[in-house]
C-alpha cells in the first residue's frame, strides 16, 4: 500500500484537531481463547488507517504543536529479541516502520511513558479512542479502555476529547487508494463466487461450499471479511445463520453472504442461487422482485440524501413487490400498525451500511451522504412459510453525478446465474 495514503490520512486528522492537543491511538489486544491459546490479532482500524501498522502493542502519538518538532508524530513499537522472533516471528524494525508509515520518529515501547508525560504536560486537549459504532456491544474491556482509565487517573485536569468524532467522518470518505483496495476485494470475491456457482449441485454440504470460497480467498492472499453465511432452504430466513452444516437439496435456493478481506479492506457480497442450477417459477418471481429493488436502490444513492430516507424508499419498493407477489394485500397495508408495518414480516433489516476497513464501517449515517462514501445495497424478501429467502447485495461508491458499482461485473441477473451454474456442469 502506498505510504502516501497514511501520510495524507494523518494530515487530514491533524487539520481537525483542536489547537494545543494530543491524540493517542492504541493497537487492539490479541484476543485469548481457552487454556493458553489466542486468536489472530485483528488490527485496530484507526491505527491502520493512520499508519498501515498491524503489529500488536503499537501506539501512535500525534501532537501537531509539540515544542520538540521531532515529537509531533511518534510511533512506538514492541522491541524484538531473538527469543521473541523464535516464537512469534519477525517484528518491524525502525527502518521498516519508517518506510511503511512515513513517520520519521520511531521509538520502542519502553520510551512511551517518558514521551507521553512530556507531551501531556504541554497540551490542553487529549484525544482518546473508543469503539463508538452505534451497533457495537462492548462486553470486554479493551486496551483503549484500560489506557483511558489510567491516563485520566494520572492527569485528571486535562480536557479529554473523543477521537471517534474526528475519525468517523474521515474514514467514511474513501480516497482513490482505498477505493482501489475495495475494488480488489470485490474482484477476489467475484472470482470466488463464480467458482462456487460452478461447484454447487444437489448433495453438496454447506461446509463444502464454504471451503470453495476459502480456497479462492487464500489462493489470492485474502481472507474472509466476516463469518460466512452459507444458507440453504429455510436456513436463509435466519439472518445470521453461520452453522453452514446442512446438505443442499434439489429445488432449494442457496443464499451466499460471503466476501473477501484484502489488505484489511472488506467486500460484502450476497447472492442467492438455485441448488440444481434452475430457478422455479416462484423462485424467479421473488428473485426478480428483489433485483428490481437492488437496481432502484443503487440509483437512489445520492449525495445530500439521508440514510433513513434511502431506507424508506426501499421499504416502499419492497412493500409494492410484496403485494405483487401475493405476500401482502392492500388491506394489510391499510390496517397495519405504523410502528410495525406489514412489510417487516418479509424485510426486517437495514438496506445497507458504510463499507471499508470494517464491514459495518464507521461514519455518521445521520448526516447527508457524500460523494466518496461506499455503501452496501442489500434488500431481501424472506418467506419462511415457503422455505426460502432471496437477498442480493452489491457494493457501491456514491458519485457526484453517477454511482460506481464495484460488483457490476459479478453475475446478478437470474439468467446470468443459471448460465454460470450450467457452465459448471
Amino acid at each position: 500500500m502506498p505510504v502516501e495514503l497514511f501520510v495524507q490520512n494523518r494530515e487530514r486528522l491533524r487539520q481537525l484537531m483542536l489547537p494545543n492537543s494530543l491524540a493517542v491511538v492504541n493497537a487492539n489486544d490479541i484476543p485469548p481463547t481457552n487454556a493458553d491459546g489466542s486468536l489472530r490479532l485483528v488490527p485496530n482500524s484507526d491505527l491502520f488507517y493512520l499508519t498501515g501498522v498491524e503489529q500488536e502493542e503499537s501506539i501512535l502519538l500525534l501532537c501537531p504543536e509539540a515544542h520538540d518538532e521531532k515529537l509531533r508524530e511518534v510511533l512506538f513499537l514492541r522491541e524484538s529479541t531473538p527469543l521473541l522472533e523464535t516464537w512469534e516471528g519477525h517484528k518491524l524494525t525502525k527502518d521498516e516502520a519508517r518506510t511503511l508509515t512515513g513517520i520519521r520518529q520511531i521509538k520502542w515501547l519502553g520510551e512511551f511513558p517518558r514521551v507521553l508525560h512530556q507531551l501531556v504536560c504541554e497540551v490542553e486537549h487529549v484525544y482518546l479512542n473508543t469503539n463508538e459504532h452505534k451497533r457495537a456491544v462492548i462486553a470486554v474491556e479493551s486496551r483503549d479502555a484500560r489506557f483511558i482509565r489510567q491516563l485520566q487517573a494520572q492527569y485528571p485536569l486535562h480536557d479529554y476529547q473523543r477521537l471517534a468524532r474526528l475519525m468517523h467522518p474521515l474514514r467514511v470518505l474513501k480516497s482513490n487508494h482505498e477505493i482501489a483496495l475495495l475494488q480488489k476485494a470485490c474482484n477476489i470475491t467475484g472470482e470466488a463466487f463464480e467458482r462456487v456457482a460452478k461447484f454447487v449441485k444437489p448433495g453438496v454440504n454447506e461446509c463444502e461450499v464454504e471451503a470453495e470460497f476459502a480456497h479462492e480467498f487464500i489462493r489470492q492472499c485474502a481472507g474472509f471479511a466476516y463469518i460466512p453465511i452459507i444458507a440453504s432452504g429455510r436456513n436463509a430466513c435466519v439472518l445470521h445463520y453461520i452453522e453452514n452444516a446442512a446438505v443442499c437439496k434439489k429445488g432449494q435456493l442457496l443464499l451466499l453472504d460471503v466476501a473477501a478481506n484484502y489488505a484489511n479492506y472488506n467486500a460484502d457480497l450476497t447472492r442467492t442461487i438455485p441448488v440444481n442450477g434452475r430457478f422455479t417459477r416462484r423462485q424467479r418471481q421473488v428473485y426478480n422482485a428483489v433485483l428490481r429493488v437492488v437496481r432502484q436502490s443503487i440509483d437512489n444513492l445520492r449525495p445530500g440524501k439521508l440514510h433513513k430516507d434511502w431506507q424508506k424508499e426501499a421499504e416502499q419498493l419492497i412493500e409494492g413487490e410484496l403485494v405483487g407477489l401475493g405476500l401482502l394485500t392492500l388491506r394489510d397495508i391499510k390496517r397495519q400498525d405504523t410502528d410495525n408495518p406489514a412489510f417487516k414480516k418479509h424485510f426486517m433489516h437495514g438496506l445497507g451500511h458504510p463499507l471499508g476497513l470494517d464491514v459495518h464501517d464507521v461514519g455518521f449515517t445521520t448526516l447527508p451522504m457524500q460523494a466518496g462514501w461506499v455503501f452496501t445495497v442489500e434488500p431481501a424478501i424472506y418467506i419462511p412459510e415457503e422455505g426460502f429467502a432471496v437477498r442480493l447485495e452489491n457494493n457501491v461508491v456514491v458519485g457526484e453525478e453517477k454511482n460506481v458499482d464495484l460488483m457490476a461485473h459479478i453475475p446478478l441477473e437470474a439468467e446470468e446465474i443459471e448460465d454460470l451454474m450450467q457452465a459448471g456442469k
